[in-house]
């Protein structure tokens, strides 16, 4: 009877933005794998690693991404609740393991167990971002850009957040730290399993009708976030936050306000809807008669609209076109899909290079603590995300610009940011951070929706763990091996095992190399954007029908 009345929420306008917003929650708690910098110098120390066999730990982490094809396999087979229930006791598992090591309860464990612990830590985000991702993108199947950017955008701050508060009460402990990965995410999913559902197709979140009160939704709940990474960000540069203490348990507490400040919007709706119903109770029966005359030319179009996004009839055995349903088997032999792919592995295997090396790279340009940069990193990445899906959702419906345009801004830019760490100049690792994390967010919030749109929704959630492949990947050859070896090679070894090296001649080449592979992703984006132009203009006019729709009814 409870999931029976569950279910029936998430059919309603206010329960899918209740899922959104528990949603956004679990994001918060997921960008777990993006903190190995603040633990990592720890288990160099009490492992005596060179820093390749630390590297090797970090792509350990990322290769757990690669299992998150068991999630995409499982997404539509059972609920979103036991996706979540899987990914948070995997990352129980994973993190708790590792506070045993780092806390010293246990004696450091062999090298190919502490892979296996890290490995189970990095697949547990992926079920829990298939959980989310998938559920809330069909259940808002027209606004995929803002979905994906919100979603991604506290993906982004989640770094952050877990850093500034483990900073304000635990004084930057890695032991503290690897607790809080452990057990908030466990926390935040028991609250998810009960609220974030999957809503029929067309239904509340769907209508054309909603559309304008959505977007007013989605803007306040962006505004809060925003207002999230501008506090996090004058805590980190004022040092606020830090040092213990009535100051830091006051941010902390603030803090925790805002991040639930979004529930306001679901208890808004929910509010709104009931005093909508007893209004309604209360109308006549003419008058109810003629609202429905009323809206049934907006039915009409509706209708129209949706058999204008239904797949052009096909004949038998032949592929169908981009934006379209695809199967595995046809997605996987599409040459868009190999570019989109491709082009992916640029940005976020250098990107994540970096945040895996945030650590060693601090290090070898003098600073003691990279806490800064890490959070700088995180924080700029969310505005990176929630900014790269809200523009280029306008910019599809004014203008027709292919979403993959921005992915090729940020390839840009990024190189940018790679060369001006390779200078070494003063300040320069704090504005490569902030380059590096805002195109490394813009890469994931435009990929995220691009896939959707170009292969559909009925095997979506399998594709994207598919593109998720490039996590571990990335992290193999740019972190692992590139990064690896190249600092090993220029590293002096020191007493009791271990190497260090110290200087900008550490990491020059590493960035000189990566800055070449985002021009060479630039141009696979570019050429996937000339060759996605009809599914965009298609889309295009698909939103500008919808809004005629609304307008008519306004009217």
């Amino acid at each position: 009877m409870v999931a029976a009345a569950l279910d029936a929420m998430a059919g309603t306008r206010w329960g899918r933005w209740l899922g959104l917003v528990t949603a956004v929650w679990v994001q918060c708690i997921s960008g777990n794998n993006y903190t190995f910098s603040n633990y990592s110098d720890a288990l160099k120390t009490l492992m005596s690693l060179t820093q390749l066999q630390l590297n090797g730990l970090s792509v350990a982490k990322d290769v757990g991404k690669a299992f998150g094809l068991l999630a995409g396999l499982a997404s539509d087979r059972v609920p979103t609740w036991l996706l979540l229930a899987i990914g948070s006791l995997e990352g129980l598992l994973g993190y708790g393991a590792q506070w045993m090591v780092v806390s010293r309860t246990v004696a450091p464990l062999p090298y190919w167990q502490m892979c296996v612990f890290l490995c189970l830590g990095g697949n547990s985000t992926t079920w829990m971002n298939t959980a989310v991702l998938v559920t809330c993108i069909r259940n808002f199947r027209r606004s995929r850009g803002p979905v994906s950017g919100l979603l991604k955008g506290y993906v982004g701050l989640s770094t952050a957040i877990f850093t500034d508060i483990c900073s304000a009460l635990f004084a930057d402990d890695p032991a503290s730290f690897l607790v809080m990965l452990a057990v908030v995410p466990a926390a935040v999913c028991a609250l998810a399993m009960v609220f974030l559902r999957e809503g029929p197709a067309g239904g509340a979140a769907g209508a054309t009708a909603d559309e304008a009160e959505d977007g007013r939704c989605f803007a306040a709940i962006n505004s809060l976030a925003v207002a999230i990474a501008l506090y996090l960000l004058a805590a980190d540069l004022t040092g606020i936050g830090g040092g213990g203490g009535v100051v830091s348990a006051v941010f902390v507490a603030v803090l925790l306000v805002l991040l639930a400040s979004p529930g306001a919007v679901p208890a808004l709706l929910a509010w709104k809807s009931w005093m909508k119903a007893r209004k309604a109770a209360k109308a006549d029966l003419e008058e109810a008669e003629s609202l429905e005359a009323a809206a049934a030319p907006l039915l009409v179009a509706v209708k129209a609209v949706g058999r204008s996004e239904e797949d052009e009839a096909r004949a038998p055995g032949e592929r169908p076109r981009l934006g379209e349903e695809h199967t595995i088997a046809q997605a996987l032999t599409s040459l868009d899909f190999w570019l989109m792919f491709a082009s992916f592995l640029m940005g976020v295997g250098t990107g994540l290079a970096v945040m895996n090396n945030l650590g060693q790279m601090g290090v070898a340009m003098g600073y003691d603590d990279v806490s800064l940069f890490v959070s700088m990193t995180s924080i700029w990445g969310f505005f990176g995300r929630i900014a790269s899906g809200t523009i280029s959702e306008h910019f599809i419906k004014t203008r027709a610009i292919p979403r993959p345009l921005w992915n090729a801004a940020s390839q840009v830019l990024m190189a940018v940011g790679y060369i001006v760490m390779a200078l070494a100049m003063p300040g320069s690792l704090f504005i490569g951070s902030v380059v590096v994390g805002a195109c490394y967010g813009v890469r994931l919030a435009v990929t995220v929706p691009t896939a959707s749109e170009l292969f559909g929704l009925k095997y979506y959630g399998l594709i994207y763990n598919i593109l998720i492949l490039n996590l571990p990947l990335g992290s193999f050859l740019f972190s692992g091996l590139l990064a690896g070896l190249l600092y090993d090679a220029e590293a002096t070894p020191v007493p009791g095992g271990g190497n260090t090296c110290v200087g900008a001649h550490c990491y020059r080449l590493v960035f000189l190399i990566m800055a070449v592979a985002c021009v060479v992703g630039f141009g696979l984006d570019v050429l996937l954007c000339l060759r996605t132009k009809r599914v965009y203009s298609k889309i295009h006019e698909s939103k500008k029908a919808s809004s005629s729709a609304v307008a008519q009814r306004v009217s």
